[in-house]
C-alpha cells in the first residue's frame, strides 16, 4: 500500500514536471532578413516614435555609467537584489540588436517576456506592463525601432548568481504573476481615466518604480503605488500613503510630468528627470493629462484637497520663521548661508521651481535619501524646468554637515519623528555619485 502511495507521489511529481516544462517551453521563431525602412510609414513610424519615448525605451536601453552608450543600444545597468542585468540592443542591427527579429518575435517579447530564440525573459524587462499594450501600438513601436540605425554593440554579461540565473524559473514568476493581455476598458470611469490607466499600467509602467517589490522581485499587489528604492533613490508613494501635507492633484501631477515641476511640490530630478524630459514630453498634451487624472484618482486627491490651504500657509510660516532676527543656532545658519536664498518663501505661495522645503516630498520620506541626492548632485538646467537650476555641494559639505542640516530641516519643516543615523546614509549616498569636477578658479 505505501509503495502505491509512494508511487502515485512520484507520478503526480512527475506530470507536473512534464506540465511545467510544456508550459515553460517556447520554441525559436524563425530570423529574418532585416525588414527595409521603407517598409513602414512615416506615420506608423512616428507614431513609434512617441509610444517609444512615452514607454522609455531609450533610457532602459543606452548605457549611462562609465563612458555612454549609443542611444537604444543596451547595456543599461539594472543593479537588482539578485544581481546586475544588463539591458539588450534594440537597434536592427542583424548580429547583436534585433534586426533579425520578426514582428511576431517582437510582439511575443513584448507580451510573454519570451526571446526570438525562445530564452525566458528576465522581469527587469517590464513585460508584465506591456503585455497589456494594443497590437496595434505594439506594431507601431515595432515600426521605429527597426527603422534606427543598426549599431553593433554587445552588452556586458549579467551577473545574476545561481539559481536565479537559470531561465526556466522564469516561467514560474511568470505563472504567478504575469497577467497577459491587453487592458479592457473600466465602463465604470470616464474615457479620460480609461486612457490613463492603460498609459500608467501599461506603455509607461508608472507602478514599476512606484510600487514595492515582494522576494520575488514581483510587485506587491498588497500595496499598489505605495513608494519604493529605485537606482539609489526612492520613488515616492503616489498614493493616499504619500506624506507630504500638500495633495498631489490632478493639476500638480500634470505639471509635474509635463513641464518637470510641480509648484507645490518641487522639480523632477534623479530618475524622474528622463521619464518627464526624455520621455512623457514627446507624448500628446492630451495623454499626459490622462496620467495625471489617473493618478489623482489614485490618491484620491479630490476629497483630501480642503486641508491644502492650512498646509501652505503653514510652510509659508516655517521657511521665513528662522530668518527673521538674529540667529544663534549653527544649523539655522547653515541652511541660511546654503539654501535659504533659494528656498524661503514669504508669499502666499511657493517660487515655481524652488520649492518650499516644508512641501517636498524628499523631507517627508522615512530616510534622507533623495534629500541628500539632490544636495549632492545638484539639479541642471536638463532636470526639473529649464530656467532653474540648483548647485552641487558635493564638495562643499561633509557628510556631517549633510547630518546638520538633514536634521535641522526635518525638525523645522516636518511634524515627523527625527531621521537616525543621517551622517553614516549621507556617506551611503555619496558613494553611489560620480564625484564631480571642481570648478576651475581660472
Amino acid at each position: 500500500m505505501i509503495k502505491r502511495i509512494a508511487a502515485a507521489i512520484v507520478g503526480i511529481g512527475v506530470a507536473g514536471g512534464v506540465g511545467f516544462l510544456a508550459y515553460a517551453w517556447y520554441p525559436a521563431i524563425a530570423p529574418v532578413a532585416p525588414p527595409p525602412p521603407s517598409s513602414f510609414s512615416a506615420a506608423q513610424v512616428e507614431r513609434g516614435r512617441v509610444l517609444a519615448a512615452g514607454g522609455y525605451c531609450a533610457e532602459c536601453h543606452t548605457r549611462t555609467d562609465g563612458k555612454r552608450g549609443v542611444e537604444l543600444a543596451g547595456d543599461y545597468k539594472m543593479d537588482t537584489p539578485f544581481g546586475a542585468i544588463f539591458s539588450s540592443n534594440i537597434t536592427p542591427d542583424p548580429e547583436t540588436g534585433i534586426g533579425r527579429w520578426s514582428e511576431a518575435a517582437f510582439k511575443r517579447a513584448m507580451r510573454k517576456g519570451i526571446s526570438r530564440d525562445g530564452t525566458q525573459l528576465f522581469p527587469a524587462f517590464p513585460f508584465d506592463h506591456f503585455t497589456h499594450m494594443t497590437d496595434q501600438d505594439i506594431d507601431d513601436v515595432y515600426a521605429f525601432l527597426m527603422t534606427r540605425e543598426p549599431v553593433h554593440s554587445v552588452k556586458r554579461d549579467n551577473t545574476v548568481g545561481f539559481p536565479f540565473n537559470i531561465r526556466l524559473e522564469q516561467a514560474g514568476w511568470k505563472l504567478l504573476f504575469l497577467h497577459e493581455g491587453p487592458l479592457k476598458n473600466d465602463p465604470s470611469q470616464d474615457a479620460e481615466w480609461n486612457r490613463g490607466a492603460y498609459l500608467a499600467e501599461g506603455l509607461s509602467h508608472c507602478s514599476a518604480c512606484h510600487t514595492p517589490r515582494n522576494l520575488m522581485g514581483a510587485e506587491k499587489a498588497s500595496a499598489p503605488y505605495d513608494g519604493a528604492p529605485v537606482d539609489n533613490w526612492i520613488a515616492p508613494p503616489l498614493n493616499e500613503h504619500n506624506p507630504t501635507p500638500v495633495v498631489w492633484t490632478e493639476d500638480e501631477y500634470f505639471k509635474y510630468l509635463r513641464f518637470g515641476s510641480a509648484p507645490l511640490h518641487g522639480s523632477a530630478a534623479g530618475p524622474m528627470s528622463p521619464v518627464v524630459h526624455g520621455g512623457l514630453s514627446e507624448m500628446p498634451e492630451s495623454d499626459v493629462h490622462a496620467i495625471a487624472h489617473y493618478l489623482a484618482q489614485i490618491d484620491h486627491s479630490a476629497t483630501r484637497v480642503s486641508q491644502d490651504p492650512k498646509a501652505i500657509a503653514w510652510a509659508m510660516q516655517a521657511s521665513m520663521k528662522d530668518l527673521v532676527g538674529p540667529q544663534v543656532n549653527p544649523n539655522a545658519k547653515l541652511y541660511a548661508g546654503a539654501c535659504a536664498a533659494c528656498h524661503a518663501n514669504a508669499g502666499p505661495q511657493p517660487v515655481e521651481g524652488r520649492p518650499d522645503l516644508a512641501l517636498n516630498n524628499a523631507l517627508w520620506l522615512d530616510e534622507p535619501t533623495n534629500l541628500f541626492q539632490v544636495i549632492l548632485r545638484g539639479i541642471g538646467t536638463t532636470e526639473g524646468i529649464s530656467t532653474v537650476s540648483m548647485p552641487s555641494f558635493y564638495h562643499s559639505f561633509s557628510d556631517a554637515d549633510l547630518a546638520r542640516l538633514a536634521a535641522y530641516l526635518r525638525a523645522t519643516r516636518t511634524t515627523l519623528p527625527p531621521w537616525t543615523d543621517l551622517e553614516k546614509k549621507a556617506g551611503e549616498v555619496r558613494k553611489t555619485l560620480p564625484v564631480p569636477p571642481v570648478a576651475s578658479s581660472h
